[in-house]
């Protein structure tokens, strides 16, 4: 049996199972056993393993491994110099970007960066928070967090560096956000050794157009319906159409067949108007992938 032609690295952690699902959709299925860090990828052309996010950019830089996903916060912290080769916006939560924040408790005296002069900071991301508290011209001593961060503030430091999502954990620990340092999310990066082989850059290119494209379909689903080709117009005009519907001749000539592409929150809004405008046989189906 030949070598894959890629080494992939995967996320451990929070976006392990999220990124099992989305290769899933996106047409490979990966099987793990709960303790073991190899998977099994139905894909002779790729081998691969799960790893903390926070490392997979240095390995993917070194050349251990051909491409893999992370995030572009550990990207920036490790100052790892990599191909980004897209974006890919998905968590286990929501379909949102995270964002670092600086936070404090509810009745912290600071409110501003520049009242963390000489203060203490914990946080997972070391390096990015100094580069950021220096470019304020803020002096401050930042600790790294080895996890529980949130409940560190007031007694162990004076403020956090942390992610989030929607907010929500901060507002349970009683957290105040003082400033938004930046956004980040899950990125597709590469090696640059592997992006300057052309049979390995296609094949990169290839799992970045079908994991986006299975982001796309997040949401939407596929409508298809028969009516009066009397009807057309007023039934287009309600369909909220991702591209412009197909419409095609049936066999008796005052009848049409369209299919189109919504958001599925809508199907029960406009499913009504289509039937009163004399649509027939509509059915709707899920997507895995959307490609443009």
């Amino acid at each position: 049996m030949s070598n894959p032609l890629l080494m992939l690295g995967l996320p451990k952690g929070s976006l392990e199972e999220s990124t099992i699902a989305l290769f899933a959709k996106a047409g490979w299925k990966i099987t793990k056993g709960s303790r073991s860090y190899k998977p099994s990828i139905d894909d002779p052309e790729l081998d691969g393993r799960f790893v903390r996010a926070q490392e997979i950019s240095r390995y993917v830089e070194q050349g251990f491994f051909d491409c893999g996903l992370t995030g572009y916060d550990w990207i920036l912290e490790n100052n790892s110099d990599v191909v980004e080769v897209c974006d890919l916006i998905y968590s286990k939560a929501t379909a949102l970007k995270s964002r670092w924040v600086l936070c404090v408790k509810e009745d912290s005296p600071v409110k501003t960066v520049e009242d963390l002069q000489g203060k203490r900071i914990a946080t997972e991301l070391v390096n990015v928070t100094k580069k950021y508290l220096a470019d304020k011209g803020v002096d401050a001593q930042v600790e790294f967090s080895w996890g529980a961060t949130e409940v560190k503030v007031p007694d162990l430091v004076d403020a956090i560096a942390d992610i989030t999502e929607t907010g929500s954990s901060l507002r349970a620990n009683n957290l105040r956000i003082v400033d938004t340092m930046f956004y980040t999310n899950t990125k597709l990066i590469a090696n640059k050794q592997a992006w300057e082989n052309p049979e390995k850059r296609a094949k990169i290119e290839c799992i970045a157009m079908l994991l986006q494209a299975a982001l796309d379909a997040n949401g939407k689903v596929g409508l298809k319906m028969n009516l009066p080709k009397s009807n057309i117009s007023k039934v287009i005009e309600a369909l909220p159409a991702l591209r412009k519907p197909t419409i095609s001749q049936l066999s008796d000539a005052a009848w049409v067949a369209v299919e189109t592409i919504v958001d599925e929150r809508v199907v029960r809004e406009i499913v009504p108007t289509l039937k009163a405008n004399g649509a027939e046989g509509i059915v709707e189906y899920p997507l895995n992938k959307i490609i443009a």
